[in-house]
C-alpha cells in the first residue's frame, strides 16, 4: 500500500469522525445549532406564509373577478360635493358591456340595538338603501339568513353587513331579531360576509328604497353605483361610465376599479416579504457566529487530540476537513431543524386563516443550502486554525 493511499480519508470517515466531535459537545452543539436553526425558520416561514397569502388574494381575484367597477359623486369646479342623478344607475345598466348594476343610496337614520341605546352611539354602521340586484353585482355572499328581494324592500327588513351585525352583538339572522333604525323597529333578514370589493358594506345595514322613502323621506341620489362589466371590456366600460352617469357633468364623477386594491395589496406583500427575510438573515449571521466560536473553541481545548493525530500521520488536509465537516454537520443539522419547523408554522398558520398552505421548495433547498454556505463560512477560519497547528507544538501545550 502506497503512502498516498494510506493518507486518503474517506467520506465515511470524514462524516464519522465530525459526528464524534459534535456528540461530545451535545449541549454547546444544540444551542449552537438552535441559532441557525430559528434563522432558516424564519426564512421558511416568511416566504411560506407570504407565498400562502399571496395564492389566497390571487384566488379571491380569480373567484370575484377583476370587472367590477364602482361609480361615485366626486366634486364641483367649486369643491362642493356633486350628487348623481336619479337616473344614473338606470343609464349605467343600459350600457351593452355592463352585465349587471346596483347602486346604494345613504339614508339619514341611526341603527341602534334597541331604543334604550344613546341616538348618539352609531358604532359607525351606515344606513342604506339596495335592491335585490346588488348581491350578484359583487359576487357576494349571505353567512345567514336572505337578502333584499321585490317583497320585503317595502317593508321594514335590513340585512347587516357582517361587521355591522357584530357591532350590534347579533351573530345570525334567526327569527325575531330586530335593530331599532330611525325610530322604527327593522327584522333583521339576512347578514352578508366579507365583502372583498366592497368592505364598506361590512359596516352598513341595507335595507329597500321604498321603505327609506315612505319612513325616511329619502331621495333617490345614488352614493355608490356598483357595475359588473363584461370581463374584456372593462377598459371601455371604465371611459365611458362618467358621461353616462352624468351627461351634464362627467368631471365631477369618479370611477374605480376594487380589485386594484386586492392587486396592490399582492405587491405590497413582495416588499413585506423583503423587509423579514432580512430580520431573517440577521438571525442566521446570528447562528452563523455562533458556530464559529463554538468551533475556534473546540480548536483551543482539542489541541492534544490535533496533536495527537497529526503525530500518527494526519496532514493538515485531514484535520483541516475534520473540523470543516463538524461545522457542516452542525449547520445542517439547524437547517434541517429549521426547515421543518418553518414549514410546520406555515401549515399551521394558514389553517388557522383558512389559506391553502403553500411552502415553496425553492425555500426548503435555499434554507438548507444557506444553512451549509453560513457552516461552511463559520468553520473555515477554526479549520484552517487547526490545520496549521504543529504536532509538538500542540502536544506540548495540551
Amino acid at each position: 500500500m502506497t503512502a498516498s493511499a494510506r493518507a486518503r480519508l474517506l467520506p465515511a470517515d470524514v462524516l464519522r469522525v465530525g459526528a464524534i466531535g459534535l456528540r461530545a459537545r451535545r449541549l454547546r452543539a444544540g444551542l449552537s445549532a438552535l441559532g441557525i436553526a430559528i434563522g432558516i425558520a424564519s426564512m421558511v416561514a416568511v416566504l411560506g406564509l407570504s407565498d400562502s397569502s399571496r395564492a389566497d388574494l390571487i384566488a379571491q381575484l380569480d373567484r370575484l373577478g377583476t370587472n367590477l367597477l364602482t361609480v361615485t359623486p366626486g366634486q364641483s369646479f367649486l369643491g362642493d360635493d356633486s350628487k348623481l342623478p336619479a337616473a344614473s344607475t338606470v343609464k349605467v345598466a343600459a350600457l351593452p358591456s355592463v352585465e349587471r348594476a346596483a347602486g346604494v343610496v345613504a339614508v339619514d337614520a341611526t341603527v341602534r340595538r334597541n331604543r334604550f341605546v344613546d341616538p348618539e352611539e352609531t358604532n359607525g354602521i351606515a344606513l342604506q338603501t339596495a335592491t335585490p340586484a346588488l348581491l350578484p353585482t359583487l359576487s357576494a355572499s349571505l353567512a345567514s339568513g336572505r337578502f333584499l328581494d321585490r317583497a320585503n324592500v317595502h317593508f321594514p327588513a335590513v340585512v347587516l353587513g357582517a361587521t355591522a351585525a357584530r357591532r350590534l352583538g347579533i351573530p345570525s339572522a334567526s327569527p325575531g331579531t330586530a335593530v331599532y333604525i330611525g325610530g322604527e323597529w327593522f327584522a333583521v333578514v339576512g347578514i352578508l360576509r366579507p365583502a372583498a370589493l366592497a368592505p364598506e358594506l361590512d359596516s352598513a345595514a341595507l335595507i329597500g328604497y321604498p321603505i327609506a322613502r315612505r319612513l325616511f323621506g329619502t331621495s333617490y341620489h345614488p352614493g355608490t353605483i356598483y357595475v359588473r362589466s363584461a370581463v374584456d371590456e372593462v377598459r371601455q366600460t371604465r371611459d365611458l361610465l362618467p358621461a353616462t352617469a352624468n351627461a351634464e357633468h362627467p368631471d365631477e364623477v369618479t370611477v374605480s376599479r376594487p380589485s386594484d386594491a386586492l392587486a396592490a395589496r399582492v405587491a405590497a406583500k413582495g416588499a413585506f416579504t423583503s423587509l423579514l427575510l432580512g430580520l431573517g438573515a440577521v438571525a442566521l449571521l446570528v447562528g452563523g457566529v455562533g458556530i464559529a466560536n463554538v468551533m475556534v473553541i473546540s480548536v483551543l481545548e482539542r489541541r492534544s487530540e490535533i496533536g495527537l493525530r497529526r503525530a500518527l500521520g494526519a496532514t493538515r488536509g485531514h484535520i483541516a476537513t475534520q473540523f470543516l465537516a463538524e461545522s457542516l454537520l452542525l449547520a445542517a443539522l439547524g437547517g434541517a431543524v429549521g426547515v421543518v419547523l418553518g414549514s410546520a408554522v406555515t401549515v399551521a398558520f394558514a389553517a388557522a386563516r383558512g389559506w391553502a398552505a403553500v411552502v415553496p421548495p425553492q425555500a426548503l433547498v435555499g434554507g438548507m443550502v444557506t444553512a451549509l454556505a453560513i457552516g461552511a463560512v463559520a468553520g473555515l477560519y477554526p479549520a484552517l486554525r487547526a490545520a496549521r497547528l504543529a504536532p509538538t507544538e500542540a502536544l506540548r501545550s495540551a
